[in-house]
């Protein structure tokens, strides 16, 4: 990707949290890149800091308990981190938009939902309360919701619905970036599948950049260009989608494909990562997957391998994947 394609671009991001006097090192040197009508990735295991990342993006985090130590965050050329907050108003809705993870926590239970959405659209385009009402209406309409549903409020639908009315509350303002923190979280097989094909649609409709927070692998296979694998707040594998999944070279990336079903093979148990993530408080001064590593060397647990390049774009931070591989590169 040429850097002058670039829409949106982080760069060393480091954040921290305090609580109980200590230091939470939530995301820790984290750089990746996007470009217009492309979906990016980040999976993990909860707690890896792929919320942090996005809420760092969208300037968001909680003001007294987090800070972000270093780092850049470019859209477009703007330096986020910055921008003051009454510019980042501005950007909010506008330029970037979030669909958070509990649709019900991010509506307004007391609201009917069409207002909802027509309150978006006001605070962002100088527009009349008629004309809000219209462009609500139409919104809920293009992410399957019929029109007549505006004045019904958030109780009234299922979560699949709740999930869609987020959806159009995130895209009224036209959005050129949305960030989706498990937008299928919690909905049943055959809503997932028409909430992210809904993306997609979205996605190519507007020609959005997409960052999608998931742990869900099949749902990264169905809607990512590029994928980033997050442990314990670093970025430990990074490549295309066909990079990560036919030439996982990061042990953990190899675990996680691990975990999953597969239905052309035959077995009693499915494997799984043994231990637990590191404490984000106290980090080992090593590789931090290496407590849990069936490769892990002494020299793991002393020192951290930066991300080095595979091929082309794919990256991996592991010391030892060419041993682990038994090659040196794609085959």
């Amino acid at each position: 990707m040429s850097e002058n394609n670039i829409f949106l671009k982080v760069r060393d991001l480091a954040v921290e949290y305090t609580s109980d006097g200590k230091v939470i090192h939530a995301v820790n040197g984290v750089s990746f890149s996007i470009d217009r009508g492309k979906t990016l990735a980040l999976v993990g295991e909860t707690g890896a800091g792929k919320t942090t990342i996005a809420k760092s993006i969208l300037g968001i985090l909680p003001d007294r308990a987090a800070r972000i130590r270093k780092g850049q965050i470019y859209l477009d050329g703007t330096d986020l981190l910055k921008a003051s907050e009454n510019e980042m108003l501005k950007i909010r809705g506008r330029k970037i938009s979030m669909v958070f993870q509990d649709p019900m926590t991010a509506l307004n239970p007391i609201m009917k939902v069409g207002s909802q959405i027509a309150e978006t659209i006001r605070i962002h385009d100088a527009v009349s309360k008629k004309e809000a009402k219209k462009k609500a209406a139409d919104m809920l309409n293009l992410v399957g919701i019929p029109r007549n549903r505006y004045n019904n409020y958030p109780h009234e639908f299922s979560g699949g619905m709740k999930q869609r009315v987020i959806i159009a509350m995130a895209l009224a303002c036209r959005p050129e970036l949305l960030l989706a923190d498990e937008p299928t979280t919690a909905l049943d097989v055959t809503i997932q599948a028409q909430v992210i094909k809904m993306i997609k649609d979205l996605r190519d409709q507007f020609n959005m950049a997409l960052i999608l927070i998931t742990h869900d692998l099949g749902v990264v296979a169905d809607i990512a260009d590029d994928v980033a694998v997050v442990y314990a707040g670093e970025i430990v594998e990074y490549g295309s989608k066909e990079d990560i999944y036919l030439h996982p070279k990061h042990p953990y990336t190899k675990a996680l494909f691990n975990a999953i079903p597969n239905l052309e093979t035959d077995v009693d148990r499915l494997e799984n990562i043994k231990g637990l993530p590191p404490d984000p408080a106290q980090l080992p001064e090593g590789c931090c997957f290496s407590p849990r590593c069936t490769y892990a060397l002494e020299a793991c647990t002393r020192a951290k391998s930066a991300l080095a390049t595979v091929e082309n774009r794919h990256c991996c931070s592991c010391s030892r994947w060419k041993e682990i591989d038994g090659g040196n590169g794609h085959e």
